[in-house]
């Protein structure tokens, strides 16, 4: 059936309608964002260990005054991934935190929601510590013995049992007689995610009752990274501030955070040795304090050029005054790249490259 061309030419009209309707409404949600965003300042989430060094540039851009100071919220790496991922829009987060790469599965959610424009910003290094109180006794441990003190599953006669350990003696007779309490970070953070890989997951790679229990690689990290739920491992949330408050009024206790925040608070706290290694800024730097993990920020390109100030942030963030060897991030603990690694990485960010979904 032909359809009449008067008929044809009022259904045409029609269309044209609809999509110049929706076209003056994409148009004024794209003018209320530009001047919504127009009138914010930049906003910035995400994990907690990177909080301290991105306050520190978003002071130091403010301070210019070109742009008002940006606002930075330690919602954990995880929690402010998932945020950043929401959507593209004023109510939105600009950029993200984050102490772990971001996982494929994040970017596909972020694919889904529409932010598929994302620079990757690796910002420097960073170690995972195990501290307490400067008015206890200094503990030495060795991954083995901090895996054996959380682990969910222990190694006893050749198989694997829940963990029933509950004072340090238990592990090692020149441990201290306390009974073992660690607070850390909950499973949004990305410190936490860390600290699984590369100081329980190696440990577990030891016992050989892990392999012969779970014979499948996959399987077996899995369990390995599983921390006890009995009350030894308190989750202490993302501020690591409540940390070191703990850590003051319970001596003995040990809490888990980046080497940054050891750096901030060394009048009370002390970070524990680990198979026998300080950690140190040297000791991070040179490879000899083994707990160590890359920095990273992640930028919403879509948000550059209407967030004022966002290229300006990336800019004084990569700077060699910020993030160089003898910078101002320096001196807050940030543990910098090689020269040649901050000149890439210098060069990407301001470039805003994206990253390959």
């Amino acid at each position: 059936m032909v359809m009449p061309r008067s008929v044809f030419g009022v259904y045409m009209n029609k269309t044209l309608m609809v999509f110049a309707c929706l076209g003056t409404l994409l148009l004024g949600v794209f003018v209320i964002f530009s001047k919504e965003s127009g009138q914010r300042q930049i906003r910035i989430v995400g994990s907690s260990t990177v909080y301290p060094f991105s306050a520190a540039v978003a002071e130091r851009l403010g301070q210019i005054g070109q742009f008002k100071t940006p606002i930075v919220e330690a919602t954990g790496t995880g929690g402010g991934i998932k945020l950043f991922c929401s959507g593209v829009g004023p109510t939105s987060p600009d950029i993200v935190n984050a102490s772990r790469k971001i996982k494929s599965s994040e970017l596909e959610q972020c694919k889904k929601n529409g932010v598929t424009a994302i620079t990757e910003v690796p910002i420097g290094f960073d170690g995972i510590v195990l501290a307490n109180s400067v008015n206890a006794p200094h503990f030495n441990l060795t991954k083995e013995e901090v895996f054996l003190a959380l682990a969910k599953e222990v190694p006893a006669n050749g198989k694997l049992v829940p963990n029933t350990v509950v004072n340090w003696k238990q592990l090692n007779a020149s441990l201290p007689d306390e009974k073992i309490e660690i607070y850390g970070p909950p499973t949004t953070s990305g410190t936490r995610d860390a600290f699984v890989e590369l100081m329980m997951e190696k440990a577990c790679e030891s016992f050989p009752e892990f392999k012969t229990a779970y014979p499948d690689e996959k399987e077996r990290k899995k369990r390995c990274h599983l921390i006890r739920e009995d009350g030894v491992y308190i989750d202490a949330g993302e501020n690591d501030n409540i940390i070191v408050q703990k850590l003051k009024s319970n001596p003995m206790a040990l809490g888990i955070f980046g080497f940054g925040f050891l750096e901030e608070n060394t009048s009370a706290v002390q970070g524990s040795h680990i198979n026998g290694v300080e950690p140190s800024f040297e000791n991070i730097l040179d490879g000899k304090y083994t707990v160590s993990r890359s920095l990273y920020m992640y930028v919403k390109n879509d948000h550059a050029d209407i967030i004022p100030g966002i290229r300006e942030f990336v800019r004084e963030f990569t700077s060699e005054a910020a993030f160089g060897a003898e910078g101002y991030l320096a001196l807050q603990g940030l543990i910098p790249m090689k020269e040649e690694a901050r000149k890439k990485v210098r060069d990407e960010s301001n470039a805003l490259k994206k990253i390959d979904f």
